[in-house]
């Protein structure tokens, strides 16, 4: 009897360090372990798309399609795979068609064999464009099931999403388990399920943060899965992914075949365990299990950025309770899976009502956009209540959120160009990332002068540092280690200097009376994530001094100095933990003065606008 062959793909480069390292990690360092896989019998190797796209741009300052270009370069022997969010493509919000369409044509021109296409609610009708481009341009397209727990979401609700994917003419049902809470018996069922229905090849990932991944394909493959995802084994596990070495030892002892030639994956492993020293301050998650997400559900790629921006926003502390808060604001929104961008909307969401000690007090504009239904129709209905307090009187929309969307490629084109685009890439990262493709297109500019060097991930030379004053370190204080961050500076008030200083991740406001000072130097450092030490703005104190609610960075002004403004109008929004804030008037009155420009990193202290009352 011929031995069934059961293929591989490779996450290692894309969610595999997503999940563990935030996505920090350089294309060059990447580009050593890629020219070996390419060599070790993948089916594909799953390099971009996901978060990849955005970081590159936001903190590596790499070009994402150069990256993609390099990785197509060196990969001669296997297919290149990508994440897709659908209508989101790689970004957070919804795009109109036209946008979608060019942004999917151009990963197929750059090196794109296999798109992975998948919606965070499920919704067929925001796949459906990116699909159907996908086949137009002669590519493998993987439809996706995103797995989550929920009263609705049982196995015939997903034969039911697959059988429309199906008929868009997907290549293959792709089950996309993200927080890895898929149980082996219910990986059986529904695999089982699908082959038998559905009749297409089947493909399973599932992140091994509560410990149950190896056995969730195993159990996979017997039911009849023909392709799993798996990480070279130093990058692996935790909010990972099953270790490659493991599952094809376990899988071959059982009678399989495998193509993947484990010498290969021997000498990668040694390779990236030593690049993985070097992201050590990345390398956040917990060392062990996670169970509880069998109930807060937070996946591995979110988990990891989720420490790193509690830490951030003052609530490092409350990690447990907002944990639970996550479980509480996905039931009440209709039970989304946790997956980017509902991820990041429940997530966020949760965090402010925590940090707000009131729930939806102040709610983002996606939780806003997704309430309304601009991201798409939830898996059960939102509480009544909740849309209350978030729409007021307003009606979600019923159509596919898609059609609402003027085009916007010809108009994003214009702009593009005009902020320093170069080619049809660079106007797509504008058109996906505006400000944040205006940032990476200025320092562009100046390396390519020498005025500016790369992000540096390695430590500071001795040499280095006779220039710098720490901002980030560890002291001890009889015997007790305690990890300090400057994470702002406020506006000097009779003398004091008010600094805000995280000491083992809990954000102090501590007043600072200088006595004596001294220059270190002229050399502009920037904080870790791209922020900068500010404070030339006045203290929030007047009933109309607007401030936010949280540190982040201000991407839009609503208003002009003069305005006349109603209270709960919106002045300006704010992105925080890669949400848009909506931060409105607290009062009646007219705009007296403005003390921000879009792209200003802000902290909760300051006045942004002043509202002076009528």
């Amino acid at each position: 009897m011929e031995k069934r062959v059961i293929e591989f793909t490779d996450v290692t480069l894309r969610d595999g360090q997503q999940s563990l390292f935030a996505t920090r990690v350089r294309t060059d360092d990447l580009l050593p372990a890629l020219e070996k896989l390419d060599d070790a019998g993948f089916w594909s190797l799953e390099v971009w798309g996901g978060a990849t796209f955005d970081v590159c741009l936001r903190y590596l300052k790499e070009d994402p399609w150069d990256r993609l270009k390099k990785f197509k370069q060196a990969a001669k022997n296997t297919k290149l795979e990508m994440l897709l969010r659908g209508q989101n493509l790689v970004g957070y919000r919804h795009y109109p068609d036209d946008v979608v369409e060019a942004f999917v044509k151009k990963a197929a021109e750059n090196g794109i064999d296999v798109f992975r296409i998948f919606d965070a609610l499920n919704d067929v009708r925001n796949m459906e464009v990116a699909i159907t481009t996908a086949k137009e341009c002669g590519k493998i397209v993987k439809g996706v099931l995103s797995y989550t727990i929920s009263p609705v979401h049982t196995v015939d609700y997903y034969v039911n999403i697959a059988r429309q994917l199906k008929d868009l003419g997907v290549d293959i049902i792709s089950i996309k388990d993200q927080a890895g809470i898929l149980s082996p018996k219910v990986a059986y069922d529904l695999v089982k399920r699908l082959k038998e229905e559905i009749k297409l090849p089947v493909h399973v990932h599932s992140q091994s943060t509560a410990a149950m991944a190896e056995m969730t394909l195993l159990k996979s493959v017997e039911a009849g899965a023909d392709i799993i995802d798996t990480d070279v084994s130093t990058w692996s596990w935790l909010t990972a992914h099953p270790p490659n070495e493991t599952m094809v030892y376990v899988l071959r002892e059982f009678g399989y075949e495998t193509k993947i030639d484990l010498d290969i994956i021997v000498e990668v492993a040694e390779y990236l365990k030593e690049v993985r020293k070097k992201y050590a301050k990345y390398d956040t998650v917990d060392k062990w299990p996670d169970c509880q997400v069998l109930i807060h559900q937070i996946p591995g790629g979110m988990m990891s950025n989720f420490i790193n921006q509690l830490k951030e926003n003052n609530a490092l502390d409350k990690l447990d309770e907002v944990k639970k808060e996550v479980a509480r604001v996905r039931e009440d929104l209709g039970y989304p899976p946790l997956v980017t961008p509902t991820s990041q909307i429940v997530g966020t969401q949760a965090l402010l009502n925590v940090v707000q000690g009131e729930r939806y007090k102040v709610v983002t504009k996606e939780t806003r956009d997704y309430v309304k239904g601009l991201y798409g129709r939830p898996p059960a209905p939102i509480k009544p209540d909740v849309m209350r307090k978030i729409l007021g009187d307003e009606q979600p929309i019923q159509v596919r959120p898609a059609d609402l969307l003027e085009p916007e490629l010809d108009k994003c084109t214009e702009k593009a160009y005009q902020s320093g685009a170069r080619n049809e890439e660079d106007v797509l990262s504008y058109c996906l990332f505006p400000q944040v493709a205006l940032e990476f297109f200025q320092w562009r500019e100046k390396f390519e002068k020498g005025e500016v060097l790369p992000p540096q991930i390695e430590e500071l030379t001795q040499e280095e540092m006779k220039h710098l004053a720490p901002i980030e370190f560890n002291i001890t204080v009889h015997g007790e280690q305690y990890h300090v961050r400057i994470a702002g500076v406020g506006s000097p008030t009779e003398g004091r200097r008010p600094y805000f200083v995280r000491i083992d991740g809990r954000l102090e406001e501590v007043l600072v009376q200088p006595i004596k000072e001294i220059e270190v130097g002229t050399t502009e450092v920037s904080l870790p994530e791209g922020g900068k030490i500010i404070g030339e703005r006045p203290k929030a104190m007047g009933l109309g001094d607007v401030s936010s609610p949280m540190p982040g960075k201000v991407t839009s002004i609503k208003v002009n100095l003069g305005d006349r403004v109603k209270k709960g109008d919106v002045v300006l929004t704010v992105e925080a933990m890669k949400m848009e804030n909506e931060i409105h008037a607290p009062i009646d009155g007219a705009v007296s003065d403005i003390f921000v420009k879009v792209g200003d990193n802000v902290n909760p202290d300051e006045c942004l606008i002043r509202i002076t009352p009528d």
